[in-house]
This record gives C-alpha cells, structure tokens and sequence, in this order.
C-alpha cells in the first residue's frame, strides 16, 4: 500500500497538509509528494520546514487564526485546491492527559484540548473551504478518533479528548451541508486513523495487539486510499483507515 495515486483527483493536483511535522501528517506529506499526479504539497507546521521536491512549507500556529489565513492568501495564487488534510491533534503533553473519571475534570485542560482538536480545525476550514475547487470533487478531511463517536462509547472516560473530538465530528457534518451547496462533487470526511505508532499513542499502546498498531506510514497510505474512492454520498461522516463508517 505504499504506492499511492489519487486517481480520482486531477493531473497536477494540488494538496495541502496541516500538521505535517507530526507522524501521520509528514507520512500525509511524502505519500503526496511521491504521487506522480500531485502537482504541489503544501506542508504547514508550527516552524516551517526545509523545502524538498514538489513541497512547499509554510508556518502557522492552529491558536493564531491569522497565520492560517496568511497561509490560505499565499495557496490562493496558484489558483484552487483539491485536497486539504488537517493532520493536527492533542491527546496527552505536559499538563494534559486523558481523565479516568469527571472527578479530574479541570476547565483549562478541557479548553487546551478544545483549542487543538476542534476549534484549530474549524479556523483551518473557514479559510481553506472558499479554496477548493467548486467544479470537480475535492476533499477536506481532518483526523479524528472512533473514541470521539458518542454511539461507540462503551467505555467513558478520556472526556476532554472525545468531546473535542465529537465537537470535531459534528464541525465535519456541518462543512459538508454547506459545502454540497457549492460543490456536488465536495467531500468532507473526519477520519479515524487506527491506533498509530507515534508520540499521541505511545502512553497508551500496552494493549494494543502488534497487528493493530500501524505505521503512520501504512495508516496515511490507507486514509488515502479511503479518499481517492470516496463520493460525494460519503460527505458528513467518520470513515476509518480501512472504510468503514463510524457513526457519530
């Protein structure tokens, strides 16, 4: 699966990946830029990265509305977008970790994690959404998390991460309304990339069977190829690395 070409997207198409300093999001990034199709890959982080064949870096900062907007005028010239990945997310760092109980609760922690996984997207969309090409199918997906699905939770807890992440699902449904009554062929997915071997998970990969622990290289490969065959019918919802819907 380490060869991927979107197909279902024009020659020299044009993509964008924010968050592409992160495990999954700089797999987004050399998946693209290895796609003889991609005509350009726009890869923003926190600092901006060193320049390699077809990859255009640039900064920005998910709390700083301004630097996505400065970062959606600078695509704008090259004329519209096709595919926009949000590769961002918090789960755990130095002061945030995932609550066992509501007895943990605290209002700073949950906004830090509200600032992250749903608020940084929605700006991102807000100025990344007029962008996309209104004439062709084109794709805004932002990674999400099956925990953030409130029919699957079997298991509470972990509340500011999968209420950031619901508010996130819920943000993907209502981009997709509006955004079907620009572009028929629009798409607009949250995906739910595994359990991915990378910084956000290591805490928590004890339990986690070793065939069910993917690479971000494998993971983005397979979100991928979930978007390149994805229709318009699949705009509004949580699809996993391997298809499936997930509902909210």
């Amino acid at each position: 699966m380490s060869d991927i070409s979107m197909t279902s997207l024009p020659a020299n198409y044009r993509a964008v990946v924010f968050g592409a300093s992160g495990g999954i999001g700089s797999a987004f990034v050399d998946h693209l830029s290895s796609d003889p199709r991609c005509g350009v890959v726009y890869a923003g982080a926190r600092i901006t990265l060193a320049p390699v064949p077809k990859v255009q870096p640039f900064a920005f900062d998910l709390r700083d509305e301004t630097s996505i907007a400065m970062a959606a005028q600078m695509m704008s010239e090259g004329g519209p977008l096709d595919l926009v990945i949000v590769a961002t997310g918090v789960l755990h760092r130095e002061g945030l970790k995932p609550e066992k109980t509501y007895r943990s609760l605290d209002a700073d922690t949950m906004a830090a994690a509200f600032a992250v996984n749903a608020i940084g997207p929605a700006l991102i969309a807000k100025h990344m959404l007029p962008l996309l090409a209104r004439d062709r199918k084109a794709i805004f997906a932002a990674i999400s998390a099956r925990v953030g699905s409130i029919s699957d939770n079997r298991l509470g807890g972990w509340h500011a991460y999968r209420a950031s992440k619901a508010a996130l699902n819920m943000l993907i449904r209502n981009f997709a309304i509006e955004q079907a009554t620009r572009n028929k062929h629009a798409l607009c997915v949250a995906l739910h990339p595994g359990t991915v071997d990378t910084a956000l998970s290591k805490p928590f990969q004890a339990g986690v069977a070793a065939d069910k622990l993917f690479t971000p290289d494998h993971s983005a490969a397979a979100m991928l190829y979930v978007l390149d065959a994805a229709t318009a019918e699949r705009t509004g919802t949580l699809i996993a690395w391997e298809g499936q819907t997930i509902a909210f």
